[in-house]
């Protein structure tokens, strides 16, 4: 490969809650026992070098010794037309239909702060991304679960009966949906997308969709916009997207919407205006420039096939060598959802035993739980293969089969 997805980074002391903000947060693993090295799956960023463009690009900007007051330059939106256009076969994407977004959860809130009144009922999937049940609920906002069902083939899907089902019985008229969807790594199929459409049209329910994985998919997927789909779904849809999760750049911070519709779009721009804090920094800025460089199309084209191999050795691995522990194959994402139910009941354990056996031979990984995941585990495999498999086998040895 062209660029490096093998060489192991040491991030400790780099400002990394992965590695550092162990043992210290309300939600993070406790730290290993002596003798074992951390292996971070936990926190939903990447262990790999983004690509060279992107610290190039901060660099040449950083250098002039001037960082004063700015306005977006052209070539920013360019980049991001050009990048839709090319990665996801958008078209009329205009900059006016472009707004810069500290956060994807920020744009989130902005919109529903237009499309509702602080108390409503707002219908999200669940398993539940635990950044969306937070923002919502600070701000709030009554969270309304429709699950998703895993079909005869492992493939977990909506159920567009309940959906429709909770629509009516709650008065909602405002949706988030996730896409891909995270914790799952469902890459949602055109007709799925139309569908649940087709239910917010019939109901008049305004659709925030968080895109923020669109990039991140598995070889042999193809991510679908949800605006995409017709024109009704572009016209009442408020999509957010970021180079952030793309390029492991959340440190930067930068995120931004495509809104189609006018009137939805002026009212957002007035909402997210009133706090005085959603700015773009210029180092941020020129970072998505570098990150939207043809080096970065290569890039991610080359993070897709790691990805893609980790998700098949860790998959076939648990397959063969974690009898009761399930999971669905992600399409998207690089994150594994381990339904560990069949597992803890068989040894007469829960899952505060399993995650920390794993936490204590430095396994990293996250607590399924507040995905609302009742016996299941979040694990991040965005690091060289030679991590994965020493992961697993520390599992292997010292929780599964110890």
């Amino acid at each position: 490969m062209k660029y490096d997805f093998t060489s192991i980074m040491d991030r400790r002391g780099m400002d990394a809650i992965a590695v550092d903000g162990l043992g210290t947060r309300g939600m993070a693993p406790a730290k290993p026992q002596e003798g074992f090295d951390v292996i971070p799956m936990w926190v939903a960023d990447m262990n790999f070098p983004t690509v060279p463009t992107i610290p190039a690009a901060i660099h040449e900007r950083a250098s002039h010794p001037a960082y004063g007051y700015f306005s977006p330059r052209q070539e920013y939106f360019d980049a991001i037309i050009k990048w839709h256009e090319i990665r996801n076969g958008a078209t009329g994407l205009t900059p006016e239909c472009i707004g810069y977004e500290n956060g994807v959860l920020g744009g989130v809130i902005s919109a529903l702060n237009v499309f509702c009144s602080r108390g409503d009922n707002v219908l999200i999937h669940k398993p539940t991304y635990i950044g969306f049940t937070n923002s919502l609920t600070n701000n709030g906002y009554h969270i309304v679960h429709t699950d998703l069902v895993l079909d005869d083939e492992n493939v977990w899907r909506m159920d567009f009966e309940d959906m429709e089902k909770k629509i009516v019985e709650n008065n909602i008229h405002a949706a988030v949906f996730c896409s891909p969807h995270n914790p799952c790594g469902r890459v949602w199929e055109r007709w799925e997308i139309e569908k649940a459409m087709e239910i917010y049209k019939k109901y008049d329910v305004m659709v925030v969709s968080d895109e923020i994985w669109s990039d991140l998919l598995t070889v042999g997927y193809t991510h679908i916009p949800t605006q995409s789909v017709s024109e009704d779904a572009k016209m009442r849809t408020v999509a957010l997207y970021a180079p952030s999760k793309t390029f492991n750049l959340a440190g930067l911070v930068g995120s931004y919407h495509i809104i189609y519709n006018k009137h939805i779009r002026d009212r957002i721009l007035k909402e997210s205006s009133l706090s005085h804090y959603n700015a773009m920094n210029v180092l941020s800025m020129h970072a998505l420039i570098g990150a939207y460089k043809p080096e970065g199309y290569e890039w991610v084209d080359e993070l897709r096939e790691v990805i893609t191999g980790n998700i098949d050795y860790a998959c076939n691995y648990i397959r063969e060598h974690f009898e009761g522990v399930e999971v669905s194959r992600p399409q998207g994402t690089y994150m594994l959802f381990l339904d560990c139910t069949k597992w803890c009941r068989d040894h007469g354990k829960t899952i505060d035993d399993v995650e920390k056996a794993a936490w204590s031979v430095g396994v990293a990984w996250q607590d399924g739980r507040m995905f609302h995941g009742p016996c299941h585990v979040r694990m991040n495999l965005a690091l060289p293969l030679s991590r994965v498999k020493e992961a697993f086998e520390r599992l292997d040895r010292y929780v599964f089969n110890a």
